[in-house]
């Protein structure tokens, strides 16, 4: 008696816990096989202990799709067949379903962002990253610095004629004003703080990076290659071409006055605008009457014809579409071809291998003044003796300051957040240049 009750005590049941207790141990003394049953019987047995079933199961939410849900379960079981198959005698409850999709190794929550795709798998940036960017950067490496496993000490091999080649990428990042962090420990009984909606305000920062280097600087850190840009109609506008070609022009003087001993090659994400500021006869941006700054488009550079003559490449003045684009099928239409049984580009970008005229793309991109021609970044950059690389598409795996760019982030989202400006550059300046470097910069 005594036992039984300070048993149940323990399980935290009464005396009729006790008694049960009493009767299942005189019931065991008699007939050492009867055992306790337990009253739910086979319910607490799965039915996904069934390993075809649960194979079953599996085959059928990966045949689903990307976006299951627990009814589908429901659905399948539904079918007579499968009923009988596994011995049921009907389907699950959306309650058992949605067990079973944990089972099963499924869980609710949001899907993680990964890498942006955007084009990559294209056969002209395929073509380009094997026959002219890897080529180009395999020829570099011979005179680049090699950097140990140890991440401290490093190598490079050079011919008595030759001078080191350090490499400087380029990209841009914006921070936003409520960028910030919204996880953490939180007690149970704190209440929620309100909000702001939409991203706020913004501010853009582009900058060149080496991984011998660091941050492109002077030798005595006064000059900074870095932009920061303010992008808004009611702000500093757009960043244009002509941001960038200063810019770049900026990196060219830092690097030939401070580090002439290297060669340096510039690679570029290639991602300038068309469209620029218009500037009065005084320099200064010419405003509209609204009172904001007018824009203007850098247009084109004109064709050539096979005999040499100029290409205009858009409509003249007086025509019904003057100062526009002409397009693809009205240039080539100029140039003698009959493209009006043509598409403009074959699907997906992806032309038959060989072709030359399956689309308006395909001939106009073989047209000798539309091969190699130079873009105004390249032939300032040749101008002056620099070399100039364009990254191809989806380049986040071939420019490590990607990961610069994500550990300044971090550390940005943990000061307050701000409306104001000047109260936003100050953090980001400060984070930028918290950026750890684990090789020593070289003197």
């Amino acid at each position: 008696m005594a036992a039984s009750l300070a048993t149940a005590n323990v399980h935290q049941k009464g005396t009729y816990y006790a008694r049960q207790l009493r009767a299942w141990a005189k019931a065991f003394i008699t007939d050492r096989d009867d055992l306790p049953f337990d009253q739910y019987g086979r319910s607490k047995i799965s039915k996904l202990d069934n390993e075809e079933l649960m194979n079953e199961l599996h085959l059928h939410l990966q045949s689903v799709g990307r976006y299951v849900k627990a009814g589908d379960l429901v659905t399948y079981l539904s079918d007579k067949e499968a009923q009988s198959r596994f011995g049921l005698k009907s389907t699950i409850s959306l309650a058992t379903a949605k067990k079973w999709m944990h089972t099963l190794g499924y869980h609710w929550r949001t899907d993680h962002r990964g890498q942006y795709v955007d084009g990559h798998e294209r056969g002209d940036v395929v073509n380009y990253c094997q026959n002219i960017f890897i080529p180009e950067m395999m020829a570099l490496q011979a005179q680049m610095r090699r950097w140990m496993s140890d991440g401290l000490t490093s190598e490079i091999n050079l011919e008595p004629h030759e001078c080191p080649v350090e490499v400087w990428l380029q990209d841009e990042v914006t921070f936003y004003a409520n960028d910030r962090r919204h996880s953490g420990w939180y007690h149970l009984n704190a209440g929620s703080d309100p909000r702001p909606k939409g991203e706020g305000i913004s501010i853009m920062i582009s900058d060149f990076i080496s991984a011998d280097r660091g941050w492109c600087r002077s030798r005595d850190g006064k000059e900074s290659a870095r932009v920061v840009f303010r992008a808004g109609k009611s702000r500093d506008g757009w960043y244009t071409s002509e941001d960038m070609l200063k810019q770049v022009t900026k990196v060219m003087d830092i690097l030939e006055n401070n580090y002439p001993e290297s060669d340096h090659v510039l690679v570029e994400s290639g991602n300038g605008g068309v469209e620029t500021t218009l500037l009065g006869e005084d320099g200064k941006p010419v405003h509209g009457r609204d009172g904001k700054v007018l824009k203007t488009k850098v247009p084109m550079q004109d064709g050539r014809f096979a005999d040499g003559r100029p290409q205009p490449l858009y409509f003249p003045p007086g025509h019904e579409h003057a100062g526009k684009f002409k397009g693809m099928a009205e240039i080539l239409w100029e140039r003698g071809y009959n493209v009006s049984k043509l598409k403009a580009q074959c699907t997906k970008f992806r032309c038959p291998e060989g072709a030359t005229q399956c689309c308006c793309r395909r001939i106009l991109f073989n047209e000798p003044d539309f091969v190699g021609v130079p873009s105004r970044l390249e032939e300032h950059c040749l101008a002056r003796h620099f070399k100039l690389i364009i990254l191809p598409k989806f380049h986040c795996e071939l420019n490590f300051i990607e990961q610069c760019w994500g550990y300044a982030k971090r550390l940005y989202r943990l000061y307050p957040p701000t409306t104001k400006d000047e109260e936003m550059e100050t953090p980001l300046v400060v984070v930028l240049d918290l950026v750890k470097w684990e090789l020593p910069f070289l003197p």
